[in-house]
């Protein structure tokens, strides 16, 4: 399936590497990937047109830091979004360092402007996050566009940073339900028991959690009542699929069986086949169309050990040949996918460290002659729309895909909707809905591109 490239990354020496996010640092409506250096420096890696070069000014290079989760959304509604990095020089509980969370600021009087650390700041001093962790995704939780940071914590309360009426950085866990205690380790948020946005949270050393939307800005954690606990395991990477109009849930456990979380109709089961199910050291979890035939595959990045790589097969899992993403010797931590060539195939990067310096892997896909499409949404202020849904129907079946607002295991992916569509270029239709609960139709759309959908104006 994967073909090993890391030559196309410039510049690509052994260190520890972590969490990586798909963002639009530089502004020119392209994504690089942003990747975390643990002791080590920050990354942006830039596709110029032949190979991916390091973009990162020293402000998000950052080398003082031991940065491990990442993810991006716009946090004060100007269209741009801010980069939220985790640092953590403690396993659990209080640690020395903060957090990061950068925001490109404009001069007003030459329109130029750089990256400023909010942390830093005087106002938001109190405010700031001395707790190790491990994700970090973004969460609109009144579906208004503005987005704000959950931290997943390890050894103390579960954060969620947004701006207050004045401009700043609040802690609005402990009003939203939100501020338990736990190993925090792998995010996801999706419409999964209710309308609006939930949370999975796949945790070490106790229960996993699912905050239930209260459609109010409050959350619920009803993860007994819908079979998600599975308290004697330890999770790490979770990401989505779709499935008969529904999500499911695939996530990781360290050295136990990992999940394959169907939905019934008032409770999730596990229906992982055995191979899947198999325990290892996993860390990021991807489901993804990676050969665009439609069906979904799943990644699995362990770590010091072969990954592994599952697929659809007349309506059954089975393990795939990974080609040279098998990387047994790879040292996975955390990893990420977007189309940053533009040809319509997913790419994946794969992050190594904690165990030892690595370079980074970068894997493409042969062409199969399949055809694509790719959806964009954007909320009313122009910045990536994380968290809506989008919704395809061709070959007479319907696919569903959530934009990113953070997966895998400390990432978050391209918020980008990708759609396999096999030997058919016919598209009956693409609908997307907001977190607002506005929706639109785009009525046969042309296969083989991507298309950027702005949020509806009602005149």
């Amino acid at each position: 399936m994967f073909i090993d490239r890391s030559e196309l990354i410039k510049e690509n020496f052994a260190q520890l590497h972590y969490g990586v996010a798909v963002v639009d640092v530089d502004n020119d409506g392209e994504f690089e990937l942003f990747v975390a250096g643990y002791g080590a420096a920050n990354r942006v890696l830039k596709w110029n047109g032949s190979a991916f070069i390091d973009i990162a000014d020293p402000t998000l290079a950052d080398i003082e830091r031991q940065a491990i989760g990442v993810a991006a959304a716009d946090l004060d509604g100007d269209g741009r979004e801010e980069i939220y990095v985790l640092c953590t020089d403690v396993y659990a509980g209080r640690k020395r360092f903060g957090d990061r969370l950068f925001d490109f600021q404009s001069s007003k009087y030459s329109g130029l402007g750089g990256w400023v650390d909010l942390f830093d700041l005087p106002q938001n001093a109190d405010s700031l996050n001395l707790t190790a962790g491990r994700s970090v995704l973004a969460l609109d939780r009144k579906g208004k566009g503005r987005y704000g940071f959950f931290v997943a914590n390890y050894g103390g309360p579960m954060r969620l940073y947004e701006l207050d009426n004045e401009g700043f950085l609040a802690d609005c866990a402990p009003q939203a339900d939100l501020a338990l205690v736990t190993g925090g380790r792998g995010l996801i948020a999706a419409p999964l028991v209710s309308e609006a946005l939930d949370i999975f949270a796949a945790n070490e050393q106790g229960a996993n959690f699912l905050f239930q939307s209260q459609k109010d800005g409050t959350f619920e954690n009803v993860a007994a009542l819908w079979g998600l606990a599975d308290e004697a395991e330890n999770g790490r990477g979770v990401s989505l699929f779709d499935e008969d109009g529904q999500f499911g849930i695939i996530y990781g456990n360290w050295q136990g069986a990992h999940r394959l979380m169907r939905r019934g109709q008032d409770c999730y089961y596990d229906d992982a086949p055995p191979e899947m199910a198999a325990p290892s050291l996993i860390r990021t979890v991807i489901a993804a169309d990676f050969d665009n035939d439609g069906e979904l595959e799943i990644f699995f990045n362990n770590i010091g050990e072969p990954n592994r790589l599952f697929g659809k097969r007349s309506g059954v899992w089975i393990q795939l040949p990974i080609g040279d993403a098998l990387d047994p010797f790879g040292l996975g931590t955390g990893a990420a996918i977007g189309d940053f060539d533009g040809d319509g195939r997913l790419e994946l990067l794969i992050s190594h460290g904690e165990s030892a310096p690595q370079p980074l892997s970068f894997f493409q896909t042969a062409d199969q002659g399949n055809y694509w499409l790719r959806i964009l949404p954007l909320t009313p202020q122009g910045a990536p729309a994380r968290g809506a849904t989008v919704t395809l129907k061709a070959n007479g079946r319907i696919y569903r895909r959530i934009i990113d607002c953070g997966s895998g295991y400390l990432c978050q992916m391209e918020p980008v909707a990708h759609f396999g569509l096999g030997k058919s270029a016919a598209v009956e239709s693409v609908s997307v809905r907001w977190l607002d609960g506005r929706s639109l139709v785009i009525e046969n759309p042309l296969a083989n591109q991507l298309l950027r959908v702005p949020y509806p104006v009602v005149r």
